[in-house]
This record gives C-alpha cells, structure tokens and sequence, in this order.
C-alpha cells in the first residue's frame, strides 16, 4: 500500500513535479495545491462543507493560452484519510477553445511519487510534433 503524506509533503512533492498552478477543490476554493485544500478542510471543519464519501477531487489547468486556444486541463483524485492525503488517479485532457474533447489520457494506480512530471502529463495529451523533411540546398553542377 502507499505510504500517506501530510497535506505540506503532499502539496510540496506535485509542486516540485510542477504542478504549481492553481487548482480548485471540490469545484471551489480556488488557489495553489496546499491553499486550496487547506481552504476546503477548514470549509469542512465549520460545518460550511463536507468531506466526500469518496476522494477529494482537485482541478486546474496545466497549459492554458486564453479563450480560444486548445488548453490541458488536469483533473486528480486524492484519497485523504485521518489528516494523511496520497494521489489514487489522474486525468489529463486536452480540450479546444470551445470545450470540446481533443483528447484524454488516465493513469490510474498511481502514488504522489509516481506521478508524472508536468511537462510528461501534457506530452501525453498533446499532439506530437510534425516533422518535415529539411530541403536540402541546391546544388551546382559543373
């Protein structure tokens, strides 16, 4: 089983991964990894929200370049457990500028140390790049 982290090791280990956005959790509480979870758990501890039956949902963007651009967006589950947190799934989805599905990759058993760097979670999603023939320059004949 994976070992559990708390919620500083959790944050600081995806952010050193670069995940350094900022994510919201549970669809709210909108700010950085450890901000927005910090801010939902003591939304839960007021009484104002309530903690899932399941994991903990966090969303955010990992490459975003306005409106009408194609943008990554992230989407993990995170199973928390006695003040402990560890990473059970990961989506990564590329969307156009209207939203709709360009495509979507999930890794599902993951840990927080397995969990890819952020620049290998956007290349799974993004489209290789092309790569054309250089032409070769003219030559003389003599």
């Amino acid at each position: 089983m994976e070992a559990l982290s708390d919620l500083s090791t959790f944050a600081k280990i995806l952010t050193d991964k670069g995940y350094n956005g900022y994510f919201h959790t549970q669809g709210a509480y909108a700010g950085k990894l450890k901000d927005s979870i910090s801010d939902f758990l003591e939304s839960c501890q007021k009484g104002a929200d309530s903690l899932p039956k399941q994991d903990l949902l966090l969303t955010g963007y990992l490459q975003w370049w306005g409106d009408v651009k194609p943008r990554v967006e992230c989407s993990m589950w995170v199973k928390y457990l006695n003040g402990k947190f560890s990473l059970s799934r990961m989506e990564v989805a590329r969307k156009d500028g209207f939203g709709q599905l360009l495509k979507k990759s999930e890794l599902a058993n993951l840990s927080v140390m397995s969990a890819p760097q952020l620049k290998e979670a956007i290349a799974l999603v993004n489209d290789a790049p092309k790569q054309t023939a250089g032409k070769s320059p003219k030559r003389f004949k003599l």
